[in-house]
């Protein structure tokens, strides 16, 4: 089942506090970026994560999900109503990711 473009909306309202938050569609689901890096996606109308520590202890009770067969697990962000909550997350999350790697041009 492919993620719809009523939940990107959706999600993307709700990170609307953040600065250079976009998205690249692909393959029916959409990869979220907060400056340039990817903190997760949207797959099957649900908001996952990448599993970086301050996500965890965030999240602790989080269940973690497979964003589609053959991948790595995420953690499933099921409070996507709290405006707050969200823009706290992807900016824990991004202080853990590594540099987006530069494109050969």
């Amino acid at each position: 089942m492919a993620s719809t473009k009523g939940y990107l909306d959706f999600v993307l309202e709700q990170l609307s506090g953040l600065d250079e938050i976009s998205y690249r569609a692909m393959m029916g689901e959409y990869i979220l970026y907060y400056r340039g890096s990817v903190f997760g996606g949207i797959y099957d109308d649900r908001l996952l994560v990448k599993p970086v520590p301050e996500a965890v202890k965030l999240m602790p009770d989080a269940t973690m999900e497979l964003p589609y067969d053959g991948s790595k697990e995420m953690i499933l962000v099921d409070d996507i109503d709290n405006r707050e909550f969200l823009c706290e997350l992807v900016e824990a999350v991004y202080e853990e990711l590594p540099a987006p790697k530069k494109r050969k041009k």
